[in-house]
């Protein structure tokens, strides 16, 4: 399933901004994914979402640090392809390389720009790994993606997330079936009564080698704190 991540980040922003009655998609540009909307202030998971909305729809599109202008959104469809029957795709006017979500909604939902650092600083090579470690993947081989350092509520208070995926192989995406070992999350790092803490926003893990059995499909999920993708 295409949601999770990016879904889960943008309703942080935009859920306490809806107005009563008003509804407010959010769509991953580079494949047209609905993630889904808000309504009155909660969030809509994209099945119900679709049945609300309706062409020509302006959106306005963001990348990690930075606006991209608008563009507009046919109708929700569901997705055509094999493995993604129950996804939405909305259709967007335009879709810039650097492009992650399209939210229809009158505010700013990048108030705040975030900083990408360097992802071999220690402190979170280490705090991946011993996450990784609560999920029984005994020796993780740390593959940090990204960090992003940002204020997500608007408190004073920055909070950092890092994606980190290892599916043991060169090119990027996930692969059809999971290596023992392999993993792919993104973490949330924040001050929580003076604290330090690492919460799971949403990841896979996979102690073992997936076994294939009849009839089954389980191909692993590619997390990121811009978007998620699945093979």
């Amino acid at each position: 399933m295409l949601e999770k991540s990016l879904a889960g980040l943008s309703a942080l922003l935009i859920c306490a901004a809806a107005r009563a009655g008003e509804l407010h998609p959010i769509v991953e540009v580079q494949n047209g994914y609905l993630f889904g909307a808000t309504a009155d202030g909660k969030w809509m998971k994209a099945e119900q979402a679709a049945k609300g909305l309706k062409a020509e729809i302006t959106y306005r599109i963001y990348g990690l640090t930075q606006s991209f202008g608008e563009a507009k959104g046919d109708k929700p469809k569901p997705s055509e392809e094999d493995v993604c029957l129950d996804n939405f795709v909305v259709s967007l006017s335009s879709n810039p390389d650097k492009g992650a979500v399209a939210l229809a909604a009158p505010w700013n939902a990048l108030p705040r720009k975030p900083q990408v650092i360097d992802p071999t600083q220690k402190v979170y090579v280490d705090a991946v790994r011993d996450f990784l470690k609560t999920k029984l993947i005994e020796q993780p081989k740390v593959k940090i993606e990204n960090i992003l350092r940002v204020d997500l509520d608007g408190d004073g208070e920055e909070e950092v997330l890092i994606s980190a995926t290892n599916y043991f192989q060169k090119d990027e995406g996930a692969p059809m079936r999971s290596p023992a070992g392999s993993y792919s999350i993104v973490l949330l790092r924040r001050v929580v009564s003076g604290k330090v803490e690492t919460q799971l926003v949403e990841g896979e893990f996979h102690p073992k080698a997936y076994v294939r059995k009849e009839d089954s499909f389980d191909a692993p999920n590619a997390l990121q704190s811009d978007r998620c993708t699945r093979s």
